[in-house]
């Protein structure tokens, strides 16, 4: 780095006038982070009732539950090219709306396939809300803190996770269960998803008030319409490096739109494949069955609906700290050992879950119970789950997933990973209540067993990445094991 190049010290701190300002552009994207998880388990708390009101099987309701997933792939999809033809905000916009109508169609739903459809449209918003804010983010984002900023978005999603349950069990609280009539004769069930208008309004409205992403502006050869952003973002001893490293890279992104993931390993480059698999664990842990089902898990345990709604907050919490520890241990720890660690943590739990729910009791009435001392320990192995979900695969995976694909492919392969991602979501919602009313053991020992399988991934096939520039994180994925010795 030349003389001019340096930044000097002091000239950037998160509590100068850069920082603050790229905290609350970043913040302000990040919204569509919180729409993802409170999207997520909004549902959590009204499984129950859709089931009884529109008189639904276990597999209907599955579905129902899990379609919403389809909806989010599709979006995910057709971000990419909106964001770069519309811009950045014109697509949160779009990605608001979405969510805003989908909140009050599913609340007023009066048929099964009604429902279903409003909870497509929601999660088309949220597919688009979970690509377009954190790219908004990385492009306004300075690159002093540029990885601080980026994890806002992973903490907007737990957040809104523990937001939707703690409204989901205020609503049900306040109105009896969730089925009795809360206000204007609408059940707490519906209201559920009704306050999903507010935080989809809260971002439509930031829309338009944030600028547009630098990036953007560029590629369209409104540099100094970018300029003019970056000059209110970073210190003036740095706006050249960062506009000409962003013209650069925008360059380089054009040469390389024609590159092909296509290679030898059944059809796919196989460090695509590494991607595909990270996010293919990432779900079949069964994460989102305790984000989506746990009020209706606990309640089919023995537990009253008032304390399962209690107990999902409560786990919401959870999240959301370990996710802060994750953040504060990732360059600090490295992937590789907080990757590993998770999952023994997972494998544990979901273990002593699959035990414990081997000796659940179903009575006269047909009520299922879980006999002392197995229930406590239940709640206490499932949320050692989410401890262990949360402070390592949740936000870790998003990390390497940006780290390990070469530039010529990082855009598509995101892509494909982060679709496979979802599909295997779909998939774990989707079987959920069908498999637990076969066999609760069984479907918590699949999980275990996952979880087991991505402890020995990792360990074989993921080197640690901590500290390293992006041009080197390529490289080991090439031959870890030899790159991995030559290090030694």
């Amino acid at each position: 780095m030349s003389a001019s190049d340096a930044v000097p010290t002091g000239s950037f701190t998160l509590r100068g006038p850069y920082g603050r300002r790229a905290i609350g552009l970043s913040v302000a994207a990040a919204v569509g982070g919180f729409l993802f998880g409170f999207d997520s388990s909004v549902i959590n708390g009204a499984v129950d009732s859709i089931q009884h009101d529109f008189a639904l099987n276990s597999v209907v309701t599955g579905f129902v539950v899990a379609i919403a997933l389809l909806g989010c792939a599709a979006g995910a999809i057709i971000a990419g090219n909106l964001a770069d033809r519309w811009g950045r905000l014109r697509v949160m916009f779009l990605g608001a709306i979405m969510f805003f109508v989908s909140s009050l169609g599913s609340g007023l739903a009066f048929a099964v396939w009604d429902l279903a459809l409003w909870r497509v449209i929601g999660g088309l918003g949220i597919g688009i809300a979970s690509v377009v804010a954190p790219a908004y983010i990385a492009e306004i984002a300075p690159r002093q803190i540029r990885g601080g900023l980026a994890s806002l978005q992973q903490l907007a999603i737990t957040f809104g996770i523990f937001v939707a349950l703690l409204s989901d069990a205020l609503l049900a609280w306040s109105a009896g269960t969730a089925d009795s009539p809360l206000w204007f004769g609408l059940d707490a069930w519906r209201w559920m998803f009704i306050v999903g208008v507010i935080p989809a309004a809260v971002y439509g409205i930031l829309s338009f008030t944030v600028p547009e992403s630098p990036r953007y502006l560029i590629a369209k050869g409104r540099s100094d319409e970018a300029r003019a952003i970056f000059a209110r973002l970073v210190p003036p001893v740095d706006l050249d490096k960062t506009m000409n490293e962003l013209t650069s890279a925008i360059e380089t992104d054009r040469r390389n739109a024609g590159v092909s993931l296509r290679g030898k390993a059944l059809g796919l480059q196989p460090i695509v494949w590494v991607g595909i698999i990270l996010s293919t664990f990432q779900q079949f842990v069964g994460i989102n069955v305790i984000f989506y089902y746990s009020t209706t898990l606990w309640r089919s345990v023995g537990f009253a609906e008032s304390d399962s709604f209690g107990i999902s907050v409560i786990t919401g919490i959870v999240n959301v700290l370990v996710t802060l520890i994750a953040i504060f241990l990732v360059d600090r720890v490295g992937r590789k050992p907080i990757l590993l660690t998770g999952s023994a943590i997972m494998t544990v739990a979901l273990g002593t879950m699959a035990l414990c729910f081997a000796f659940s009791v179903t009575g006269a009435d047909g009520a299922v119970t879980l006999p002392a001392p197995w229930g406590p320990i239940a709640l206490v192995a499932a949320n050692l789950f989410v401890v262990g979900f949360g402070a390592s695969w949740g936000p870790i995976v998003w990390v390497l997933l940006g780290e390990i694909f070469p530039s010529r492919i990082r855009g598509k392969a995101l892509g494909v990973a982060a679709g496979a991602q979802w599909i295997a979501n779909f998939l774990i919602t989707v079987s959920f209540p069908a498999m637990s009313a076969w066999s609760l053991p069984l479907t918590y020992g699949m999980y275990a067993l996952f979880a087991a399988l991505s402890f020995l991934f990792v360990m074989w096939r993921i080197p640690e990445t901590k500290g390293m520039e992006l041009e080197q994180t390529e490289t080991l994925f090439v031959n870890p094991k030899r790159i991995a010795s030559s290090l030694e």
